[in-house]
């Protein structure tokens, strides 16, 4: 109880001090990924956690003699990287299963143009009986409708919402073709099969490219921080038998520095491999970095503890 208290202050005092316009931005993100929460109670909850987090992470410090300036850096920016990841995945999961969905989807539209339905009265009945997230926000634009608002522009919202660059395509189509009078129902149809085929070649392109990519990710996430960091254990040990000279010194930090940039771009060439696209990089860059980063540390920080061992 106390701690629901504790958060929903933390959320009042977030929608009092922060602009309205970046809390309705973050709350329509969320809802473009399929998170359903208050933008201002899940930033509470971030905050609420980050405290716990720093408060434990000085007191471990202080007990195991832990950098604590890096311990309070991980406290800090940890939730955050977490909350980023998460909405950035589910934002993926979203569209994926949208695209998926789109070809059945315009197949049942054609079928029920074929047996004279309105293009208007088949969207509302595929609205009623869908199950989804496309489905989902037909259902709004059947509400938009109903109270005036025009059909292009509910669509063009809908695709725009649902972030599919396959949705919004296939409805510019449809809608040219409905303006020129052409065969609706078979305009719809040959959409859909390209679609399908579309996914097909998709699928293909990501089995073949597996294996690479898990090369990359067992690379980026084991063998550099585990390489680099057996740096620092050998720094340490030239340190110890006062044999160390400014190169001992400074190696630590390059190879900390190696390694971030190392994990940036790997995440962003993953993408490229995956999508053909480098800006969902940001999606495997930023746990790529941060694993890399924990596990470069407990190398460097620990590993001649545990060779003594």
């Amino acid at each position: 109880m106390f701690v629901e208290n504790l958060i929903q202050g933390i959320s009042s005092e977030i929608e009092s001090r922060l602009n309205e316009d970046i809390l309705i931005s973050f709350q329509e993100y969320l809802l473009r990924a399929g998170i359903f929460t208050v933008a201002s109670n899940l930033l509470a909850t971030v905050i609420f956690i980050t405290i716990i987090l720093v408060v434990l992470s000085v007191v471990l410090s202080v007990l195991f003699s832990f950098d604590m300036l890096i311990a309070l850096i991980l406290a800090i920016f940890a939730p955050i990287v977490v909350l980023i990841v998460f909405i950035l995945i589910r934002s993926e999961k979203r569209l994926s299963y949208v695209e998926k969905s789109i070809p059945d989807f315009l197949r049942q539209l054609s079928s029920m143009l074929r047996v004279g339905m309105s293009l208007e009265n088949a969207l509302a009945d595929l609205a009623e009986h869908g199950k989804g997230p496309l489905y989902d926000e037909l259902r709004r634009v059947i509400i938009e409708l109903r109270v005036g608002k025009q059909f292009e522009e509910s669509v063009s919202d809908m695709c725009i919402r649902l972030n599919s660059k396959d949705l919004d395509r296939s409805f510019k189509i449809i809608l040219n073709a409905r303006k020129s009078g052409g065969g609706l129902a078979d305009v719809i149809e040959d959409i859909s099969d390209d679609l399908r085929q579309s996914l097909i070649l998709k699928r293909e392109r990501k089995s073949a490219v597996t294996m690479s990519i898990m090369f990359l990710i067992l690379a980026s996430l084991f063998a550099a921080p585990f390489a680099l960091g057996m740096i620092g254990i050998y720094s340490s040990f030239m340190l110890e038998l006062g044999k160390a000279g400014a190169i001992c010194e400074v190696a630590p930090l390059a190879a900390e520095i190696y390694l971030i940039i190392h994990s940036i771009f790997s995440g962003f060439l993953i993408a490229l491999i995956m999508y053909g696209d480098w800006k969902k990089g940001f999606k495997f860059s930023i746990p790529i970095t941060v694993v890399a980063f924990m596990i470069f540390y407990v190398v460097s920080n620990f590993g001649m503890s545990l060779l003594n061992f």
